[in-house]
């Protein structure tokens, strides 16, 4: 059985996260009534995906998301792309970061990057979607690095699921 590292950053991101009210993850309106629906509910695991090394010399690095629903019942999933700085630092800012997905109509879009703990990220909510069984998930990503941004860290994909 495969053992997987999770590092210390990723678990306090995932802690930090599940700890957020629920008025933190649902529109402003939704939050301001009180109303609570199947997007506030936070992930209940995530699937780990291969991690590879930041891009260097400002090239562009595509990433692809991968998963299948194996069950016959629908699941809803939501991919999500992770940028860890290393270890000793320098923590990397979310300005240095480009992370791009391609979208159903064929063009690439930006992502707007959270930061905690040294570790960029994609917001899940936007990402979320129903993959009904037997069905596969495919997301197509890109990340730059550009600015000044240090040239170490590493990129994590993952997908969230949910209930």
């Amino acid at each position: 059985m495969r053992t997987l590292k999770i590092p210390r950053r990723s678990l306090a991101l995932a802690a930090a996260l599940a700890a957020l009210p629920t008025a933190a993850l649902v529109a402003p309106a939704q939050a301001a009534t009180g109303a609570r629906t199947a997007t506030a509910a936070p992930p209940v695991s995530f699937v780990e995906l291969p991690e590879t090394a930041l891009p260097r010399d400002h090239a562009t690095r595509p990433i692809t998301v991968t998963y299948r629903n194996d069950s016959s019942a629908d699941r809803t999933v939501a991919p999500q792309i992770l940028v860890e700085s290393p270890d000793n630092g320098p923590f990397l800012n979310p300005a240095g970061i480009r992370i791009e997905v391609l979208s159903p109509d064929g063009h690439w879009r930006a992502i707007p990057l959270g930061s905690q703990t040294g570790t960029l990220y994609t917001r899940l909510v936007p990402a979320k979607t129903v993959l009904h069984g037997h069905q596969t998930l495919t997301a197509h990503y890109r990340v730059t690095v550009v600015g000044k941004a240090p040239l170490q860290g590493t990129v994590e994909p993952r997908v969230a699921l949910y209930r």
